[in-house]
């Protein structure tokens, strides 16, 4: 690593910042430090910088999503409200225009998600690598943070495997604990913890779902386009007696069905709160397999008998909107095999509810391990949501997924880290933080 970083922070600066995690909000928040005139060091404890930005996306890098601020926030749930001063300041429309102007053309795709030209997330974290070095950030490679502590005179001293480092900020940019194999295991949490901050309980997000019956294992490797997935309360559901719920949690889009449950868009972006109940079985995960056509219209479908349409069987009508397999599955299963002209009405009722109202059986997560994102975290009301800075620890500044902030899959968690790394950088570098 060359000389120590204690001979490095000699430099003379206005500031002298140490950024812990060299991932997306770290880079960001070293780079906006560094260009304001601070010293900056910048640690990352991999033998590379980004390990997540290079492995997101499959390999690709999802950067944000086709929206405004306002949309992102909305992706974030009640934590949301956190981040509209930050979004509202580095909103999509500056991602974007940042990229480009470190030479990253982006697309968008079909579904709003915003990924580089080039499908090379590599580009994406060579650009904000590069950017942040031209501003003059010291990044220090394969060095481990083991504690960081507040010292008498207002500073604060960073402790490593090797050496302290004094300064007079902090930004904690580590991560949470989502794809440990890329090195974001958690660590920050102890330390804020123990300088007061409340650690919200940790759990994984944006992860596929283990569960589903036999049928629905069976139909492993199939996905669908459009289903919407909703997840209630198990009280609630108990009881409902007919009534119309509100869901805890609603998102259309498309669904994997895999060997050991659920995967794809819609079931990932509902794991978070099932995650966030006590017990699996506190929550129901109902999915709506055919959400373009309505349950009366569906069933007119299936009450036809005129002509050749009272010969047609139910996994024929049933293959109209879903595929072969899971139209096959679904007759099978409900014992509706027949054709319309011998289905009962009682029979009807039950695969037209197995299709507009399907229960899903959840029991487990692939666990973080397979998470994309962190769910949990430092509380936010305990950090400034328009600098990051601690509201208990004057100098401390915390951004990126380490805060409670979880989104949808789609480019929205690295909206937010890009987001909140910038406004920790920049209030991190102000003479007067």
């Amino acid at each position: 690593m060359g000389k120590s970083l204690h001979q490095d922070q000699c430099a003379k600066s206005s500031q002298h910042i140490v950024v812990i995690g060299a991932g997306a909000a770290g880079l960001v928040a070293a780079n906006e430090a560094a260009r304001r005139g601070a010293h900056v060091d910048l640690l990352e404890k991999n033998r590379k910088t980004g390990t997540k930005i290079l492995m997101s996306g499959g390999t690709r890098c999802n950067l944000t999503q086709d929206t405004d601020a306002k949309g992102i926030v909305q992706a974030f749930g009640p934590s949301g409200r956190f981040l509209q001063k930050s979004v509202g300041a580095f909103p999509p429309a500056d991602v974007v225009r940042m990229f480009h102007d470190l030479g990253v053309a982006t697309k968008v795709e079909s579904t709003g998600k915003v990924f580089p030209q080039s499908n090379r997330a590599i580009q994406v974290r060579d650009a904000l690598q590069r950017q942040a070095l031209d501003a003059g950030v010291h990044l220090h490679r394969s060095v481990a943070v083991t504690a960081i502590e507040s010292c008498a005179d207002g500073r604060w001293r960073v402790q490593t495997e090797t050496e302290a480092i004094e300064c007079d900020r902090v930004i904690v940019t580590s991560g949470g604990k989502s794809w440990p194999r890329c090195g974001t295991t958690g660590d920050a949490y102890s330390w804020l913890h123990q300088l007061g901050h409340r650690i919200v309980r940790t759990r994984p997000a944006l992860v596929p779902l283990v569960g589903g019956t036999r049928w629905m294992r069976d139909l492993s490797g199939v996905t669908l386009p459009d289903v919407v997935a909703s997840v209630y309360e198990q009280s609630d559901w108990k009881t409902k007696s007919g009534k119309k719920l509100k869901p805890l949690l609603q998102r259309r889009s498309s669904w994997l069905f895999t060997h050991f449950g659920f995967s794809g868009p819609a079931a990932m972006d509902v794991s978070g709160i099932i995650t966030q109940a006590d017990s699996f079985d506190d929550r129901v995960l109902v999915a709506d397999l055919v959400p373009s056509i309505s349950e009366a219209e569906l069933t007119a479908e299936f009450q036809r008998r005129d002509g050749a349409s009272s010969r047609r069987t139910v996994a024929n009508v049933l293959a109209t909107w879903l595929p072969t397999r899971v139209a096959e599955s679904l007759s099978l299963e409900y014992q509706s095999d027949v054709t319309l002209a011998q289905l009962s009405k009682e029979k009807l009722q039950q695969i037209v509810r197995a299709v507009k109202c399907c229960a899903m059986p959840v029991n487990g997560t692939r666990g973080f391990d397979k998470a994309e994102v962190t769910a949990g975290g430092v509380a936010v009301k305990e950090v400034d949501p328009r600098t990051m800075e601690s509201r208990l620890r004057p100098g401390l500044f915390i951004a990126g997924e380490v805060l409670d902030v979880d989104g949808w899959i789609g480019g929205y968690n690295f909206q937010a880290a890009f987001s909140t790394g910038r406004a920790a950088g920049i209030a991190a570098s102000r003479s007067d933080a």
